[in-house]
């Protein structure tokens, strides 16, 4: 947490809010979270007196570009959260916010992350990103195709699951979202990956799609720390059909999902919909 969803709202509620603004200061409260790929001072290497041209995501990972030169990345980790405060407002929580940058309205961009499991980086451009990054990433998911994916799979001998929140295979899928797309794609998170048909990984990337699409259409998923750019909560915590329901009914058969662990992670599945041919749960 936060997976795509989560990130491509951030990106989607901080565009009208960023895009065209000019950073006239920036603040760094915690200069341990901040990292930066060529020399440079600090906060002028954070955008200090450079204008946001566009926010770009890559699977759960965000950047600024800016002009004339320069690109920030934001990894939000495990608590991370990016909102904007407009002129003169209170920020709301003032604690573990690491990194502000001033806009030339007044309104201030602050980067919190209370676990700081996620950090800052900075880069001399958005191709220097990409180059140094990006490039050791998969396919971003909300755009993945079967060929692509089977491409990926067929590589490994590891479980489904244990592919699909390899970042290096798929970029953007965390637990949530792999437990939600396999079980609409009835596919067991223990399957070898090797072993899906190609008629079983088509059905997995559309779900993939499907699942990703409408978690951004409800503004992800707060279990306990997302917010968007304008601190609003995402709603498809509400929508979830397996993860986290241990013990509840399948909302497809109505046998009582069950648990186990893949890949370190635990994992949800209704072992009716979802049967493992190796014989076990």
């Amino acid at each position: 947490m936060p997976e795509l969803p989560e990130v491509e709202t951030v990106r989607r509620s901080l565009a009208p809010l960023l895009v065209g603004r000019r950073i006239d200061r920036v603040v760094v409260g915690r200069a341990d979270v901040v990292r930066s790929s060529f020399r440079r001072d600090r906060r002028a290497a954070l955008g200090r007196g450079g204008v946001v041209e566009e926010l770009v995501r890559h699977g759960k990972q965000l950047a600024f570009a800016l002009r004339p030169a320069g690109a920030v990345h934001v990894h939000l980790g495990m608590s991370g959260q990016l909102f904007v405060t407009p002129p003169g407002a209170e920020p709301g929580r003032t604690d573990h916010v690491h990194v502000r940058w001033v806009l030339d309205d007044g309104s201030r961009l602050h980067f919190r992350d209370p676990r700081r499991f996620g950090g800052v980086w900075a880069y001399p451009s958005l191709e220097a990103l990409r180059a140094e990054r990006w490039e050791r990433l998969g396919p971003d998911a909300l755009d993945i195709r079967a060929p692509v994916l089977r491409a990926g799979l067929a590589r490994s001998g590891r479980a489904v699951k244990a592919c699909l929140l390899d970042q290096g295979v798929l970029a953007g899928v965390g637990n949530i979202y792999a437990d939600e797309s396999l079980f609409l794609a009835r596919i067991h998170p223990l399957r070898p990956a090797a072993s899906l048909s190609g008629a079983e990984v088509a059905r997995l990337a559309a779900t993939i799609r499907r699942v990703l699409c409408e978690a951004v259409a409800a503004r992800g998923s707060t279990l306990r720390d997302f917010i968007d750019a304008e601190q609003r909560r995402g709603g498809q915590q509400d929508r979830f059909r397996v993860y986290g329901r241990r013990g509840a009914p399948c909302p497809a058969c109505g046998r009582s999902l069950l648990s186990l662990t893949v890949a370190g992670r635990t994992s949800t599945i209704c072992p009716s919909c979802q049967p493992n041919p190796g014989g076990s749960c």
